[in-house]
């Protein structure tokens, strides 16, 4: 007691109220009986009366030995009784008694002296049921064995969720002795460890007694403090015997092998995924810039942040390239990719632009090495090694850049360019796995890019040679103003046979073509390089169009590329007439200020090496400001729409203002063109001017 009387308490405060009883005694049923001096019983407890068979009333008074014990065992319990009742010190052991009904049961007892304050001296019985204290004796010897030997943590939290005690299992588990858990949280005993969430899973089994089982929780303890580890916890509600609430029982399992082989497999599914993406998204056209973007978009944000795809530039030239220890790497951007990351994309290189980046940086050993470069942890000293400029090292380090990773883009044994990535948001730093689906990401991407080079290469060779094969013309000749634009085709890089002429005749007439050899390639543009110097040629002869055209006719019979059709145009400035003839094209379209532009109704002819069908010429007035529109089927036919509904959108777009010429080109390709169209186009207008300006 203190001073002032109240009682004083060790480690806890005093319990407030009432405070339900432990359900321990209940379960042995511990009886207790009181003797006086000469062996009566003066006290006698309802678990008596349950252990021994008699009533209160049948007890109280009687001589215990007499109504308990059997009469072979009376005189060794009347000495026990003396010597308990002489010396004060207790008896316990197992002794048969005899019940009311005359059956026999061991009782487990345990007798003692009891003095009161008139120095009267009782003996005091415990007794229980032999069978009962066994049962019970065996199971917490059990639970004991258990507890300490089990490869499985386990410990038990009181309502407060404090340690009350952990087995050995558990404090190698944690690397901390099971003294320093006592009366302390998790959250205290392991801080790198998600308590929270075990906390407030433990108060809901608190609450509701349904049990949690394998509950995931990650981190690290003193046990291996630089490896994250995972754990299976199943925590199940504690209740005595009379369901108070005791507090809970935790489990604890250690599944870091498993943990890690599920996080391998989910990582081996992801780059799968991301593999078949790439798969699917990059290279879907023959446009190199377009294809380098798509390695870039699929790069982030599944493998980093910010993604640069870059080529050599001897390589984008068609030329091999090696570098030396020494040289620098002359190189072209041509995409970049990120989220949100001003800073960053202001550092890259923009798409488009040439760099050197000198011997000493990252991109250019990867390059020069064929081999990747990854920096897991990226320091302020790495940053000028990974960008090209003082400058851009300032933007990286602003935009937070913590991890780098380049890997060379190699196709058909030569090294192309790079595929530069950086990480700024994520927080995980690059590793083997990344490194692994970097390299399958850039081998994939680098036989595409390979063979857009190429093709736009030949595309480009194509282009210049479709491009040479086409006439260069006067802008004004004879009675007419001309404009022309030859297209190529977006979607294939061989040579198309469209072909357009303005051809000057005598008496200020000019002769005008336009025609599309079948089909394409190298033997496309052969043909229509013949069927243009023949047509040349004829016209000098001034022949009639139907004329010209049955010449070209048989001109036809001698090319591999036998199907050609034509439209042969001749305007007279003197008559202001034009004469047409038509082989198999779509009809030609004037236009005159005031009206709708309308298509000609002209005899459609049969292309030009079909045969046995004789071609018309059908004169048609073109006076001064009227234009005369000639085209391939390029520039309206599209496997989405109608024909019709093609021709009436171009005569829509003819049906404006008075423009320009060159302007027009321009606003037809512009609007009917689409990319998609594997053809190309050419287009031709010619407008008749005034006499005057008639030479």
């Amino acid at each position: 007691m203190s001073a002032a009387g109240s009682p004083v308490f060790q480690g806890e405060e005093p319990p407030r109220g009432s405070v339900r009883p432990s359900g321990l005694l209940d379960v042995l049923g511990v009886a207790s009986v009181v003797l006086d001096a000469e062996g009566r019983i003066v006290l006698w407890s309802p678990q008596a009366e349950e252990l021994f068979g008699y009533s209160a009333q049948e007890a109280l008074g009687q001589h215990a030995a007499r109504i308990m014990v059997h009469e072979r065992h009376l005189d060794l319990v009347v000495k026990l009784f003396a010597e308990v009742m002489k010396t004060g010190e207790g008896w316990a052991g197992a002794f048969p008694i005899r019940r009311k009904d005359g059956t026999t049961r061991l009782v487990e007892f345990r007798n003692m002296r009891l003095l009161d304050d008139r120095g009267d001296v009782y003996a005091l019985g415990l007794a229980a049921d032999q069978t009962t204290v066994r049962r019970l004796e065996r199971e917490v010897a059990l639970s004991t064995r258990v507890i300490e030997q089990s490869p499985i943590g386990l410990a038990v939290l009181d309502t407060e969720l404090r340690y009350v005690s952990v087995n050995p299992a558990l404090e190698q588990i944690n690397g901390i002795p099971a003294e320093e858990h006592l009366g302390r949280t998790v959250h205290q005993v392991l801080p790198q460890v998600d308590a929270d969430a075990l906390e407030n899973a433990a108060r809901r089994v608190l609450k509701t007694g349904r049990p949690l089982v394998d509950q995931p929780t990650t981190g690290r303890t003193p046990a291996d403090p630089d490896e994250e580890h995972a754990w299976s916890v199943s925590l199940y509600r504690l209740e005595d015997a009379v369901g108070t609430v005791l507090g809970v029982a935790a489990s604890v399992v250690d599944v870091t092998e498993q943990y890690r082989a599920a996080v391998e497999a989910e990582a081996a599914r992801r780059r799968l995924a991301v593999v078949a993406d790439a798969s699917a998204r990059i290279g879907t056209t023959l446009e190199l810039d377009r294809t380098a973007h798509e390695l870039a978009d699929v790069a982030v944000p599944a493998l980093a942040d910010v993604a640069a795809v870059d080529l050599l530039e001897a390589v984008v030239k068609g030329r091999r390239s090696t570098l030396g220890p020494a040289e620098p790497a002359v190189i072209r951007a041509l995409a970049v990719q990120a989220v949100d990351e001003p800073d960053a994309l202001a550092a890259a290189d923009p798409p488009g632009q040439v760099a050197r980046y000198g011997p000493d940086r990252l991109v250019t050993e990867c390059v020069r090495t064929a081999h990747p470069v990854m920096v897991p942890h990226v320091r302020d000293g790495d940053l000028p090694r990974i960008a090209r400029s003082a400058e851009a090292a300032e933007l990286l380090r602003r935009a937070g850049v913590h991890s780098y990773l380049a890997v060379p883009l190699i196709a058909r044994g030569e090294v192309l360019g790079s595929l530069d990535l950086k990480r700024t948001r994520n927080p995980l730093p690059f590793g083997e796995d990344d490194l692994l689906l970097a390299r399958e990401l850039a081998a994939r991407a680098a036989v595409q890019i390979d063979n857009a080079r190429w093709y736009q290469n030949a595309r480009n060779s194509a282009l210049t040679l479709q491009r040479s094969m086409l006439p260069s013309h006067p802008r004004v000749t004879g009675g007419l103003e001309v404009a022309s634009r030859y297209q190529p085709a977006e979607a294939t890089s061989e040579v198309g046979g469209d072909w357009f002429d303005v051809i000057p005749l005598e008496r200020c007439k000019t002769a005008l073509v336009v025609g599309d050899v079948m089909g394409s390639g190298i033997t496309a543009a052969a043909s229509m390089g013949r069927l243009r110097t023949a047509t040349n040629t004829l016209a000098s002869l001034d022949l009639d169009p139907a004329m010209l055209l049955e010449h070209l006719e048989r001109t036809t019979g001698g090319l591999d590329q036998s199907i050609a059709t034509c439209v042969y145009a001749v305007h007279d400035p003197h008559k202001q007439q034009v004469r047409i003839a038509n082989a198999g094209h779509l009809p030609p379209i004037r236009v005159r200020a005031g009206r709708r532009p309308e298509l000609l109704d002209l005899p459609t002819g049969v292309p030009l090496g079909v045969g046995g069908v004789p071609f018309a010429t059908t004169a048609v007035d073109l006076e001064p400001g009227d234009q005369l529109v000639l085209y391939t089927d390029g520039l309206v036919e599209t496997r989405r729409h109608p024909l019709d509904e093609r021709l009436d959108a171009l005569l829509t777009l003819l049906d404006g203002p008075d423009r320009p010429l060159e302007e027009v080109c321009d606003l037809l390709l512009r609007t009917l063109h689409e990319p998609e169209n594997a053809d190309d186009v050419a287009l031709l207008i010619a407008r008749a001017t005034r006499p005057e300006q008639v030479r």
